[in-house]
């Protein structure tokens, strides 16, 4: 049985700023050849959409809807998302959240050990 430790230190990256590059080029292939997907279209696809995901014009879902679920996939979009944003983290030891409202986020945190006052 893993034992846990303590948490000693929280990170909150609002807007994408301390994680930046985590989709980068590489991330991107890795991905595409985990779910099968043309690197070379996703590739092009990317390039058309992600200036404006990065200016916050298009939410995560909207990004991925024209990069790689234009057509149906084997895969759901939560899949593919949890490949994008925890893969790293996880083999590091960090254990993420995304934020999606309030409730879920302090029961989340409550999960790691973390209670929010209410």
């Amino acid at each position: 049985m893993k034992k846990s430790s303590a948490i000693t230190a929280l990170f909150l990256d609002i807007g994408g700023v301390l994680l930046t590059d985590g989709w980068g080029h590489m991330s991107r292939k890795l991905a595409a050849k985990a779910f099968e997907l043309n690197p070379e279209e996703m590739e092009n696809r990317h390039n058309q959409a992600f200036d404006t995901y990065e200016l916050g014009k298009l939410t995560i879902e909207e990004y991925l809807s024209r990069v790689v679920f234009y057509e149906e996939r084997k895969f759901t979009p939560a899949q593919f998302r949890k490949f994008m944003f925890v893969q790293v983290a996880e083999g590091l030891g960090i254990r993420g959240i995304c934020h999606t409202d309030y409730k879920s986020t302090c029961a989340k945190l409550a999960s790691f050990g973390l209670e929010v006052a209410q």
